[in-house]
């Protein structure tokens, strides 16, 4: 999408584990899928909650510094026709796992950039989403580097202080649902919006499909017989919290609502 604003790669992978509900996590011999289990604290830093006694949890406390990975799988929540447009996201994050030691605080006590009192279970800097199993084992993976495969952004690896130095998008949490409200209650809307994408872009187009937002625009994904593709409409303006995306969709409807007026005219 050339000469449209897009967030960083480390912005979008912050993005990712803020909205993910669960993730796999790999160690030599092991994979361990947690739900609901993860965060990310106010230093960067990415948390897990393993479950008491598990054989995860057992080999990261008998060895320090435990090779891991972990991935996460980014999926439209969105109807899209599913030959290879459901998976908008891949990220793998890799580095040493450990036990998070006394040294390092409560991990509930997350930093204020990642606070968000709406959030709920498994969420990025959510002070509930750990702590809520009795005598599991809080570990934190000392980051080495995170790879990001996106439909947008491409394949791009971000270094550790990238990471820790973003932040997530301000529609981390919201974005699911309302896309999915706009597809649900609203495809009239959808119909709108499509006016402002160029016409020849629509030439041949069986269904448009909202697939992302987040706070530089909504993108569509017109789906044609063999092929789609994705077009960004952009906000006037880059959102800075949830609240301003209701008034950013509406000057949208009222950009298209002109656009068809405007065609009505000629």
């Amino acid at each position: 999408m050339p000469g449209i604003k897009l967030p960083t790669a480390a912005e979008r992978l912050r993005t990712l584990l803020t909205a993910a509900s669960s993730l796999t996590l790999h160690i030599p011999g092991h994979r361990c899928d947690l739900i609901g289990r993860h965060h990310v604290d106010g230093h960067g830093r990415v948390i897990v909650e393993l479950p008491a006694g598990s054989p995860v949890a057992q080999l990261v406390e008998a060895e320090p510094d435990l090779a891991a990975a972990i991935e996460i799988t980014d999926i439209a929540p969105t109807p899209v026709r599913s030959a290879g447009g459901r998976i908008r996201s891949r990220a793998t994050f890799s580095g040493w796992l450990q036990p998070l030691g006394e040294r390092d605080g409560d991990p509930r006590s997350l930093g204020e950039r990642d606070r968000d009192p709406r959030a709920v279970g498994g969420h990025d800097g959510d002070p509930r989403a750990v702590g809520e199993h009795s005598g599991d084992l809080w570990a934190v993976l000392e980051l080495a580097s995170a790879t990001l495969i996106d439909g947008i952004l491409g394949e791009v690896e971000v270094e550790a202080d990238a990471f820790a130095a973003a932040s997530p998008d301000p529609l981390a949490r919201e974005e699911a649902d309302l896309l999915c409200h706009l597809t649900d209650a609203h495809p009239e809307a959808i119909e709108h919006l499509s006016r402002l994408i160029a016409p020849h872009h629509l030439h041949g187009v069986h269904r448009v499909v909202p697939v992302r937002m987040d706070r530089f625009g909504v993108v569509l994904r017109l789906e044609f017989a063999g092929r789609h593709r994705d077009v960004q409409l952009p906000f006037s303006a880059p959102l800075r919290t949830a609240d301003e995306a209701a008034p950013r969709m509406h000057e949208l409807l009222a950009r298209a609502r002109c656009c068809q007026r405007n065609h009505s005219g000629h």
